[in-house]
């Protein structure tokens, strides 16, 4: 990988009364009956960028993604709500366009004062943003492009997306990596050059066919893999086991099979499982060893015992990467697993690296310390792709 140019050398240059445009990652839970942000993590992330931003005098343009509209407007998606956050923790106010490109968006950005943020609505309202046609993708750059006399990207959780704000808005304008992004490729770097030993990784989540390529790409590197979450009744299916009614992907089973034959004992798997008669808060619910998993019943946790195994293993590590929730983590009955592993990786004396999406979201509702981990990456997707060893379009784009 060529050296990324940074935020650094954009301020060395000078940044005063310019407008800079920053491609941030704001795409933020929102609770569906009131519409309020329910964990601000990303906002926070962007904010060392965009206060040294506002501190050298820039008129810094804020843009991102929220959800998945379809191209249009959509009250539901509106970053509305995120333009009132990011003004609190920036402590000013952040001046809001209630367009992407148009009349609001301009008349916003020309009314920004030296040291001023203003945020564009969703991007993805706008076709243009997401489009596979080269010319609607790039019309829509252009467009944004014209808000800005140098661009940032400081959205990870983006960079693997061919978006014309991550991948086109580069080819425009004199372009540096953020804060945050380039955090986050010299931890990944890390990971993938030459991780300390031993490395162990901790992989859940619910289906192996998404973790599929990055499995194939680490069974090489590291030393043991430790499988929880509702892709390991898959992996156990494929020992010849019963799983009831638990999460399973029939076409990956050999795939599985074939996975466990070539691993050469790197690969480990609950030995344990909390069973529930139903996916429900309150269900019945009661530990059995895996090779007694009822035909009625369906897992949803790793069990105590296999918390025991994995952790052991854990604290003999020096480098560990952990994506993925052991569990349905959002029901307290079945939250003990992906509390157990995360303790367990905050007390190893480890290199340790949460890679995003529900792994960072359990962190937070866990209520766990954040800074009991080296980093907790802003991108589950992004920082897949980045270990897979995938050229990630928003990386490249920087480096041109």
């Amino acid at each position: 990988m060529s050296a990324l140019r940074t935020l650094d050398d954009l301020l060395a240059e000078g940044v005063s009364g310019r407008r800079v445009l920053v491609r941030a990652d704001l795409n933020v839970p929102l609770d569906k009956q009131t519409g309020a942000i329910t964990d601000d993590g990303r906002i926070r992330a962007v904010l060392p960028t965009l206060g040294a931003l506002v501190e050298a005098g820039a008129k810094v343009v804020v843009c991102s993604h929220l959800g998945r509209p379809k191209g249009a407007p959509d009250p539901q998606f509106s970053l509305g709500p995120v333009a009132g956050r990011l003004g609190e923790l920036l402590g000013a106010p952040v001046h809001f366009a209630t367009d992407t490109v148009g009349d609001s968006a301009r008349s916003t950005v020309a009314g920004l004062a030296d040291g001023q943020v203003a945020l564009l609505e969703n991007l993805r309202f706008n076709a243009g943003e997401t489009s596979k046609d080269e010319a609607e993708r790039g019309a829509f750059a252009d467009q944004l492009a014209a808000f800005g006399d140098a661009y940032v990207d400081d959205a990870f959780g983006a960079v693997h997306r061919k978006h014309a704000s991550v991948f086109d808005v580069p080819a425009r304008l004199p372009h540096v990596a953020g804060r945050l992004v380039l955090r986050e490729v010299e931890v990944l770097s890390k990971l993938t050059a030459d991780p300390e030993r031993p490395y162990v990784v901790v992989l859940g989540g619910s289906k192996v066919s998404d973790k599929l390529a990055v499995i194939e790409a680490l069974l090489p590197t590291v030393d043991r893999l430790l499988i929880g979450g509702g892709m390991c009744f898959t992996f156990l299916k494929a020992q010849g086991l019963e799983v009831g009614t638990s999460l399973l992907e029939k076409d990956m089973v050999e795939t599985c099979r074939n996975l466990l034959e070539r691993s050469g004992g790197k690969i480990m798997l609950p030995v344990d499982v909390v069973v529930a008669d139903a996916f429900a808060p309150d269900a019945a619910h009661d530990t059995v060893r895996v090779d007694g998993i009822p035909s009625h019943r369906l897992g949803l946790d790793v069990g105590p015992e296999t918390v025991a195994g994995f952790s052991a293993v854990l604290s003999q590590a020096k480098t560990i990467f952990w994506n993925g929730p052991m569990g349905v983590f959002e029901m307290p009955a079945f939250a003990a697993g992906t509390r157990g592993i995360a303790e367990a990786i905050t007390k190893a004396d480890a290199f340790s690296v949460v890679g995003g999406g529900d792994s960072a979201a359990a962190v937070r509702a866990l209520r766990l310390d954040e800074t009991d981990f080296n980093h907790i990456s802003t991108g589950g997707g992004a920082s897949l792709e980045y270990l897979e060893g995938k050229t990630l379009p928003g990386i490249a784009a920087l480096e041109n």
